[in-house]
């Protein structure tokens, strides 16, 4: 199997992948918008209580729990930055939210693996910027794990979205 980067206009929840990744908050808390579903989906208490567990998160890393009743096997809560102007680190900060849920996805044996745009949304990532830090990121781990294949879906709503993130992954192959 050859490693792969691909985008679909579909919701993220009814993904049959290993794991998808949930754009959280530094708390690991229930959210708004794609972490909002991902939690209702996968059960509320149930995977709020397996945040708690971990106790929170830094922005630009990710933790890891059961999928619960969604159809992927994990779920993978990755911190991004909020966007403040681009002087903060933030390019550095998302490209560590895709690196380390990558590297976790490996560690348990994830050979498919659907994100959103993380910090994209409400945390104002600029939606060009965003997607270069992303399809970079994914592209840097699977160079970089030549000998580890993945499916690598980016889950989004919209076909202007899905179009950029196209854009993106055939500009930068």
């Amino acid at each position: 199997m050859q490693s792969t980067i691909e985008v679909r206009k579909i919701d993220i929840t009814e993904l049959e992948v290993d794991a998808i990744v949930n754009a959280a908050n530094t708390g690991l808390r229930e959210g708004g918008g794609v972490c909002g579903a991902i939690f209702r989906k996968a059960g509320s208490y149930e995977l709020a209580e397996a945040c708690n567990e971990i106790g929170g998160c830094e922005t630009g890393d990710a933790a890891i729990t059961p999928g619960f009743d969604l159809p992927a096997r994990y779920v993978i809560h990755a911190v991004g930055p909020i966007w403040q102007g681009g002087d903060c680190n933030e390019a550095e900060l998302l490209y560590g939210a895709y690196e380390n849920s990558l590297i976790l996805a490996r560690e348990k044996d994830c050979h498919s693996i659907a994100f959103p745009v993380i910090s994209s949304g409400i945390y104002g990532y600029p939606k060009v910027e965003a997607w270069q830090v992303a399809v970079r990121a994914c592209r840097d781990f699977i160079d970089d794990n030549a000998d580890y294949p993945i499916s690598i879906i980016f889950a989004v709503l919209s076909s202007s979205s899905r179009e950029l993130g196209e854009r993106t992954i055939n500009a930068m192959i």
